[in-house]
């Protein structure tokens, strides 16, 4: 389960209702990041891990898999919204950002430590080597990366070979009906390297709920707040809200009827039904969004179904193979 809303869209209220009935229906993975809730705000930053560390102490630790992030360079997209936008991932940034996710988190140990952007410039070498630390001093069970390149992915793994240093087990990267980018080179380094997909934003950012259909810009949604910010933030939303991106998502909705399910649940189901995933970041605002998320957990898409989700992709994004 996703809480990147958790302190800004969502209030903690909502956020622990989210919570409670996300874990009531068997989830146990709860994905955070020292920069959350998003947009980020400095104002805000460690709202949404200090709402989920609350909501935790309701629960048994042994139960719960927490995963959190420690913000390496915007790289333009966004300022990050800590230690005054001067985030690297080196040894000291790393040890900061641990050292107050702990706290906030109200723990000892977190389960997954990603990074949330790479850092390119630190070098592999660096990052691995702090991250390695925060696995033996017993701070963190298993490492991951975010956002990250074939490239880098394959560099770090080759650097924590040869250095004998823990290895990036999960990669969480922006993986959907709308963009299936990483179907290409990072998948084959996950099945090679044995390392497994964590997707977020599954929905497409919002996209494919069909919200954004016919021009639609409903008020407090991300891609209408991002019509008026930065260069980058519109840059965004028409990444992500286009005439193709729109057109899909209209068929996939015909798909969803003939499949006799919503088209939040397809999109869901999708996400995680390939071979190099692992588990699927889901995300709510309010607790009545996650009936139709919770519906994919046991669902199997039929191969008829699959075969017609190709060939939207083929017709409408870009041909596969």
């Amino acid at each position: 389960m996703g809480t990147m809303t958790f302190g800004a869209q969502a209030d903690e209220r909502d956020a622990v209702a989210i919570l409670d009935r996300s874990y009531d229906a068997g989830i146990d993975f709860y994905d955070a990041a020292e920069v959350y809730p998003v947009p980020p705000k400095p104002e805000y930053a460690g709202a949404t891990e200090e709402i989920v560390g609350r909501w935790m102490k309701t629960k048994p630790r042994d139960s719960l898999i927490i995963a959190t992030k420690v913000a390496g360079p915007g790289h333009g997209w966004i300022t990050p919204a800590v230690r005054y936008g001067k985030t690297s991932l080196d040894r000291h940034h790393i040890t900061r950002a641990i050292e107050g996710s702990l706290k906030r988190l109200q723990t000892d140990y977190v389960d997954l430590y990603q990074t949330h952007w790479p850092d390119h410039g630190a070098g592999y070498d660096e990052t691995l080597y702090a991250l390695d630390g925060l696995v033996s001093s017993g701070k963190v069970r298993i490492l991951g990366c975010s956002n990250e390149t074939s490239w880098g992915l394959t560099k770090s793994l080759w650097t924590a070979d040869l250095q004998a240093f823990a290895r990036y087990e999960t990669i969480q990267n922006n993986f959907s009906l709308n963009n299936r980018r990483f179907e290409d080179e990072l998948a084959q380094v996950c099945r090679q390297e044995q390392v497994s997909l964590i997707p977020y934003s599954p929905l497409a950012g919002g996209v494919l709920t069909g919200k954004y259909n016919d021009g639609a810009r409903p008020e407090g949604a991300r891609f209408t707040n991002y019509l008026n910010s930065g260069e980058r933030q519109q840059a965004m939303v028409r990444r992500f809200v286009n005439d193709q991106t729109l057109e899909s998502t209209r068929r996939f909705q015909e798909i969803a009827e003939e499949a006799g399910v919503s088209v939040v649940t397809l999109a869901t189901a999708w996400s995680k039904q390939h071979d190099f995933v692992a588990s699927t970041i889901v995300g709510a605002t309010h607790v009545d969004q996650l009936d139709d998320i919770l519906a994919a957990a046991d669902l199997e898409l039929k191969p008829a179904t699959l075969a017609s989700i190709d060939a939207v992709t083929r017709e409408i994004r870009y041909p596969m193979g």
